[in-house]
């Protein structure tokens, strides 16, 4: 029986590997590597997916743009009944610098997109989530162009860093001791 769910945002196509709106995405591509786990394309899902943890744990990269991603979101509840606080969103957070990462229970969408069709698809906001900073441009009319940015070289040594703070942290997730984590991971 499925245990959780984790969901890395991204917009498809190779154009946008690697870019700041991506980074879900690509935590969870490599997150997913220490498992051995291939991911297959499911139309049911609009996702790549795959499983690990003796299949308790779905992985899930929807192919639609962010965006849209509550669809995906929506057919993974449908196909695995699977309660919305067990589905861990990996995202972009613009509130956070590049090197900040934050695991976040509930809560609003801080203007996120993906986030707010989630939520408006859903109904709820009653995910967990794992914000990844990638800093905010200073200026909002040029957010839909900085977030389809790749990072700086600076910024990939900061990202980095956080990101094997956060693999230092993931086992706990994994075994849903969510609270621990958060206490790790942000002091």
């Amino acid at each position: 029986m499925l245990d959780l769910c984790f969901v890395g945002l991204a917009n498809p196509g190779a154009k946008y590997d690697k870019t700041r709106h991506n980074i879900g995405k690509d935590w969870l591509i490599n997150l997913s590597q220490s498992y051995g786990v291939t991911f297959q394309s499911k139309q049911k899902y609009q996702a790549e997916i795959a499983y690990s943890h003796e299949e308790k744990i779905m992985w899930a990269i929807p192919e639609n743009y962010v965006n849209n991603s509550g669809l995906t979101v929506e057919k993974i509840k449908k196909y695995t009944g699977l309660p919305y606080k067990k589905i861990i969103i990996f995202h972009d957070d613009l509130d956070l610098e590049p090197g900040e990462v934050k695991i976040k229970v509930n809560g609003g969408h801080a203007g996120h997109n993906g986030l707010k069709d989630i939520f408006q698809k859903s109904g709820t906001k009653e995910f967990i989530r794992v914000r990844i900073g990638i800093g905010h441009p200073g200026d909002k009319s040029i957010m839909n162009s900085w977030v389809v940015k790749k990072f700086k070289p600076q910024e990939k040594v900061l990202i980095e860093k956080a990101y094997d703070s956060f693999v230092s942290v993931f086992d706990m997730i994994c075994e849903q001791n969510i609270s621990e984590a958060q206490k790790e991971l942000h002091t």
